[in-house]
């Protein structure tokens, strides 16, 4: 549905994105995470065919934005963090002109409008001018601008910014609905956003992409937790019988308490292992204090990508926490 091929932008002697290449299947919802001035915006304005590329290729359903921008853009629907909304206009008159510029016309139109309205919930605000809006029924105003025409991908740059709990869950829920039929690229500096909602991540760091991985990979992890009696050299020792423990690392220690991060085979199965290690454990009269499978949030794995050499795949973050 979008292709992305060695995309570069340039400012000056400066790469704001280096060389950046990926594929998004429809249906998907692809968080982009970057700390800010990472690239994740420029991408995202390339894409949308608001900036040039220097160098590189941007395919939407088949259409090369930089030979046919008009009908790449027309299976594209783009929420900007800063959108530009008009003040003077009211909500109802906005949402008519944005119909207009996408070319819709006629019955399809005016259905078109209601169904966004409703779709966002701002039946309420249709009839105030846009400068009296709060700062959330001015996001739920952008989303719906964005929908307009059903586009094939949709680019939302923080598009849960100043919602209330409420108003998030309805466009979470929106974005989900929306993605039965559609593609979702989502940049957000919310982690539980992107949790809730995203099936892939792509994380930017310096122009680049840092990491390209499902969720679900990332959350896994191939390393166990460990306190026990045991000092490193007992403890190495001991499994040395387990091939699918391959590097014992000591945390920290506490009067003869001593904490442990065991790294395991990616293949291997974490509850059977910590089941076997306690069993060694017990059996050599040690005392084990308490074992399980490395828990990591998405936080955490965006701090680490951080800190490795792009481009890093799940099993490089692994090896660096």
């Amino acid at each position: 549905m979008l292709e992305v091929k060695q995309l570069t932008r340039l400012y000056g002697t400066f790469k704001a994105v280096d060389n950046v290449s990926f594929k998004i299947t429809k249906g998907e919802i692809v968080g982009l995470l970057g700390h800010n001035g990472a690239g994740k915006t420029t991408i995202m304005k390339m894409i949308s065919g608001f900036i040039e590329s220097n160098q590189g290729s941007i395919e939407i359903d088949g259409a090369d934005i930089q030979k046919d921008l008009k009908t790449a853009q027309q299976s594209l629907g783009y929420l900007p963090e800063n959108l530009p909304i008009y003040p003077e206009m009211t909500v109802a008159d906005y949402l008519d002109y944005a119909s207009d510029m996408r070319g819709l016309t006629g019955e399809t139109k005016i259905s078109e409008i209601k169904r966004v309205i409703q779709a966002t919930d701002i039946v309420p605000k249709l009839l105030s001018p846009i400068s009296t809006l709060s700062r959330g029924y001015k996001q739920r105003v952008g989303v719906a601008q964005a929908i307009l025409g059903k586009p094939r991908l949709l680019i939302l740059d923080e598009p849960t910014n100043g919602l209330d709990p409420t108003q998030t869950q309805l466009i979470r829920a929106l974005i989900r609905d929306l993605a039965k039929e559609a593609t979702v690229i989502l940049s957000t500096h919310i982690m539980q956003e992107v949790d809730a909602l995203c099936d892939r991540v792509l994380i930017i760091r310096n122009g680049q992409l840092a990491m390209d991985a499902k969720l679900n990979e990332l959350h896994e992890s191939n390393k166990l937790h460990l306190s026990t009696s045991l000092t490193k050299d007992e403890l190495a020792t001991l499994l040395q019988p387990l091939s699918a423990v391959t590097q014992v690392e000591a945390i920290s220690a506490e009067e003869s308490v001593y904490h442990y991060r065991l790294k395991i085979q990616e293949t291997a199965n974490p509850l059977e292992l910590c089941g076997e290690i306690a069993n060694l454990i017990i059996s050599s009269e040690a005392t084990l204090y308490a074992i399980g499978q490395e828990h990591r949030d998405l936080e955490t794995l965006f701090r680490e990508v951080n800190e490795v050499p792009v481009v890093a795949s799940p099993s490089e973050v692994q090896d660096a926490a």
